[in-house]
């Protein structure tokens, strides 16, 4: 989503920090670029002013254009300034209400009401561990309140039995009933939309709150509509009073103004966003962690949440055992692609990784998608248990067989195994003998470099408080800050602490982790 403001920032920016000593004149000059890479990015009119306002007052002071590193001060500003846009502190949904605490969904139609309804309610039963009752209340969208209940029966979520001929406010009335008397703790109610705003429409909105008193009313808006969605959340919380906003497609291609402005012209803060299709796919939003993303410093933290969602525990602990021992078969490394590919891929990785936003054009660049990922686990697949076992046995006629199966060639296969062998070496490597092993002494040397003197904490079972203090450790370290990839490196850029400054294997670009890529040409 902010892809082509963070690489536009990111110039900017850099080019302040690269110099000794700032005039006013440096300044105004990248805060007129900042300015336009703002706009240029849909953010609105009178929120770039009031933004760059704010950075000038603070980036001209003497203490700043003396301070020993003037650039970074105004990177500092300004990234403080852009938490402060979006919102300062992160807020999500209040459940502090008598239950059954209910929650108003509305918008307009086709901003993704319906599914992000089913997607809050799965994450409220299974992080909150709340009983959760869905009901559609649109009787005009053929088939939207069919679709809630198959959402809801995809996710274990009640729905309110549906009952043909009811209006919209007695079915409101009647979920509420329904969850009083079922001891459900949250009632979530799906509304009809429109394709634009109109006087029918609000009224009805006005009558399902007055009859169903929701402690939330969230407004779900489509990022990419641009400008036209704060307009719309303007209108909305005139005529109804909204709690909040939702704003849905955060993964796709937009210019991400809407999601910059719509805080800090509605005052509603943005409590949750849809980064993907799958019930899963829902995050608080968090203006720092966000801002972090725009700057290109990384997000540890969200990192970190996401992988304790998505890692299955066994199967890590497993993996740790084996590798502990230095095996590491095709079926392992299958596993690990898979993993990355629940993460949100290479791409959704490296933009959370302090330093490694710029690496995702090199990635592309060098042939490193997604999409490879899909097909080297497709080769895993086409081979016999024995084969992903034990490797040596693919000599050509099984290659040939492996390659009809999986709609690759005989090639493809080749840098499987290669990269494999490379992967391999490296596990023995880290799980050799002397110190704990090159695992430990790289984990223990990113410790010390973030003055945790006794290693990394379990991040597994940590809280989200304690990972707030991680990421302003690492920041304080010195690795927050755009292109400073991570700790005793030698020289690799964003690679992994400990390598000694050496490119692995097989990479061109000396990309960390992956080893077995193909050199550009």
């Amino acid at each position: 989503m902010f892809e082509n403001l963070q690489d536009r920032l990111g110039s900017i920016l850099n080019g302040l920090t690269g110099r000794g000593a700032l005039s006013e004149a440096d300044v105004s000059a990248a805060l007129r670029e900042v300015r336009r890479a703002l706009l240029e990015a849909d953010v609105a009119l009178d929120v770039v002013r009031s933004f760059t306002d704010r950075v000038r007052e603070k980036a001209v002071g003497a203490e700043i254009l003396k301070s020993i590193k003037p650039g970074q001060m105004v990177v500092k500003i300004v990234h403080d300034e852009l938490v402060e846009m979006l919102g300062g502190d992160g807020v999500g949904i209040d459940l502090h209400a008598p239950a059954p605490v209910v929650v108003m969904m509305v918008g307009l139609q086709g901003s993704g009401k319906t599914t992000t309804t089913a997607k809050i309610a799965n994450r409220l039963s299974t992080r909150d561990k709340k009983k959760v009752l869905m009901a559609s209340l649109d009787t005009r969208r053929p088939a939207a309140q069919e679709q809630l209940r198959q959402l809801g029966a995809q996710t274990n979520i009640d729905t309110l039995p549906i009952i043909a001929g009811q209006s919209p406010t007695d079915i409101a009335a009647r979920a509420v009933q329904a969850a009083k008397l079922g001891g459900h703790d949250v009632v979530i109610l799906d509304t009809a939309g429109r394709t634009h705003i109109d006087e029918p429409l609000m009224v009805e909105m006005a009558d399902i709150k007055k009859r169903s008193i929701p402690h939330e009313i969230l407004l779900v808006a489509d990022s990419l509509t641009g400008q036209d969605a704060v307009n719309l959340a303007r209108n909305f919380d005139e005529r109804v009073g909204i709690t909040g906003l939702v704003l849905t497609r955060m993964d796709g291609d937009g210019r991400g103004g809407a999601a910059l402005s719509m805080r800090a012209v509605t005052g509603k803060p943005i409590k949750l966003i849809g980064v993907g299709e799958k019930m899963s796919e829902l995050e608080e939003f968090h203006p720092r962690r966000i801002a972090d993303r725009i700057l290109g410093m990384g997000d540890i933290v969200s990192l970190v949440e996401r992988a304790a969602e998505n890692i299955d525990a066994e199967k890590a602990a497993a993996m740790a055992a084996k590798m502990a021992k230095g095996k590491f078969d095709l079926n392992d490394l299958a596993d690990q692609l898979r993993q990355m590919q629940k993460m949100g891929g290479m791409g959704g990785i490296m933009g959370m990784m302090p330093g490694m936003a710029g690496m995702k054009d090199k990635m592309a660049a060098a042939g490193l998608d997604d999409k490879l990922f899909g097909r080297q686990i497709a080769i895993i697949q086409s081979m016999t248990k024995a084969e992903r076992a034990n490797p040596d046995l693919l000599k050509h006629s099984r290659k040939k067989r492996i390659a009809a199966g999986s709609g690759t060639d005989a090639a493809a296969i080749n840098k499987l195994l290669k990269m494999h062998r490379q992967m391999a070496d490296m596990m023995k490597m880290m799980g050799g003998k002397g110190k704990g092993g090159m695992m430990k002494q790289m984990m223990s040397g990113l410790a010390g470099k973030m003055g945790l003197g006794g290693g990394m904490p379990d991040l597994s079972n940590i809280d989200p408080k304690q990972l707030e203090a991680l990421q302003k450790q690492a920041e304080a370290a010195g690795l927050g800050k755009p292109g400073a990839g991570m700790p005793g490196l030698g020289g690799l850029p964003g690679g992994l602490p400990g390598l000694g400054g050496a490119k692995l294997p097989g990479l061109g670009g000396g990309f960390p982790g992956l080893p077995g890529l193909p050199k550009k040409k």
